[in-house]
């Protein structure tokens, strides 16, 4: 890809040609598995297992096309117990694909960078924008007019959610032998209790070095509100000093976004490839997918654009053309967080939203503000209730409601924190975890989409509470 070229091109332009590109490297390289001598080598040495081994020599040297291809062949030869305990293992030794193997470094380290940001990032710009903002009644304001925003934002997602699934009903006559057993999620779950608790942190260096938002962001808030509580000079240098830190990571962040167009070749190229049959797959969870995507596309080219006009009277589409890069980057990563230094710079550079807005809510956006998922966790578990045949009262349909907005804003912190979050909501309704097995499948394609506007939903959040505090956007 030549630098000097792409770089005619808005940053916008470029991530959508990256994108297109690496949809088609991926569909050329499409990732083929192989049991050599090498991979069985390793494997001894990592597992122990006589009887794994033997198995991986009755398959050595055959080439597979897709993981369930190799895995079928696996099961005649290797018990399914063992077979699922050394699952991950035995697909990294298999892994033949060199010609990705060549770029997909490319997304490895732009990710990594990404990651490198956010901490630091969340921490200074919270703390600069409560120091900026001034008392308690101005963050008070403030914080309750983005928690309105968020948890109202939530609940017409995951009603325009319900209202589909139940129209359209796809569960119905679904096919459960597409489920597979999914280990560990129940246990992974966290009570809401837990949850709560754990906002607090007991260690906050062990927090940042752990990468743990929620506990992050309570401490930046308590100790900027704590800031703008020393009297004098103490107080202003602390300001500057966080008002400088923040100023310095916007900076290496400008320096990283250049790069977003390589990350995501690398990151989307290796997706596609690794994809086993998409014609097949989504022919056989189409209309579940369509029924996901329709409810995201209602509330993110209606509602939310609503909102922005009649609430903050902002043009949508002017905003929308400038959130293009963050968003194709949430699509292509899948990752609110990653996402978020990018976020913050569409929205203060390009929308001309303050400082001390988009700081304060953003962050705290990326961790609880989450519409397409919890949109997408309301479908999922009524999908799964048609599939397996299990009638929904109205009851369980307002639990579903409830657990769905609660489990969407516990979930980033969680790892696969969309499908174990679910498990919380088929719990309260009795439903067949396993079930979890039905969508994993599509999961991952279905992410880029949610996870793209629960993005857009943060940007018009910060919009709409800059309007409110009387500033004059771009937008």
């Amino acid at each position: 890809m030549n630098i000097n070229f792409m770089k005619k091109f808005a940053l916008h332009w470029q991530i959508l040609i990256a994108l297109i590109l690496a949809v088609i490297y991926g569909i050329i390289f499409s990732t083929r598995y192989q049991v050599t001598a090498g991979s069985i080598y390793k494997l001894e040495h990592e597992t122990g297992n006589p009887d794994i081994i033997a198995g991986l020599k009755n398959i050595e040297n055959n080439i597979y096309n897709t993981k369930r291809d190799l895995f079928e062949a696996l099961e005649a030869n290797i018990s399914k117990s063992q077979l699922q305990e050394y699952r991950t293992a035995i697909i990294k030794s298999a892994y033949k694909n060199d010609a990705v193997n060549y770029i997909s470094w490319l997304g490895d380290l732009f990710l990594r960078a990404l990651k490198m940001l956010i901490i630091p990032l969340i921490l200074s710009s919270i703390v600069s924008s409560i120091t900026n903002i001034g008392g308690s009644s101005g963050l008070g304001r403030i914080g309750i007019k983005t928690v309105t925003y968020y948890l109202s934002t939530s609940i017409i997602a995951i009603i325009t959610g319900l209202l589909l699934v139940n129209l359209f009903k796809p569960g119905i006559g679904a096919d459960i032998t597409m489920a597979r057993d999914v280990e560990g999620l129940a246990e992974g779950a966290p009570a809401l209790k837990d949850t709560i608790i754990q906002i607090v942190p007991d260690n906050i260096f062990q927090s940042l070095a752990r990468g743990e938002i929620l506990p992050i962001i309570f401490f930046a808030i308590l100790f900027g509100y704590f800031i703008t509580m020393i009297p004098g000079k103490p107080r202003q240098m602390l300001t500057d000093l966080f008002s400088a830190f923040y100023e310095a990571m916007m900076k290496i962040t400008l320096f990283v976004i250049r790069f977003t167009p390589l990350g995501i070749f690398g990151i989307v190229a290796k997706e596609i490839a690794d994809q086993d049959n998409l014609v097949n797959l989504m022919s056989r969870m189409g209309f579940y997918m369509i029924t996901v995507i329709v409810g995201l596309a209602i509330h993110a080219f209606i509602i939310l654009p609503l909102l922005l006009k009649v609430v903050g009277r902002i043009n949508p589409l002017k905003h929308f053309k400038n959130m293009s890069a963050a968003l194709l980057t949430a699509f292509s990563t899948s990752s609110s967080g990653a996402t978020l230094p990018l976020t913050m710079n569409a929205v203060e550079n390009n929308s001309g939203v303050s400082k001390k807005i988009s700081s304060f809510t953003l962050p705290l956006g990326a961790t609880i503000n989450m519409d397409g998922t919890a949109l997408y966790e309301c479908v999922a578990v009524i999908f799964i209730a048609q599939a397996y045949g299990h009638a929904l009262t109205l009851t369980d349909q307002i639990i579903i409601v409830i657990t769905a907005l609660l489990a969407s804003i516990g979930a980033a912190a969680i790892p696969m924190a969309g499908l174990v979050m679910i498990t919380i909501c088929l719990t309260a309704v009795n439903l067949p975890l396993q079930g979890v097995g039905l969508i994993l499948a599509v999961d991952r394609l279905l992410d880029m989409f949610r996870t793209s506007v629960n993005v857009w939903s943060d940007s018009c959040g910060a919009g709409i509470i800059a309007r409110s505090e009387g500033e004059k956007l771009k937008v």
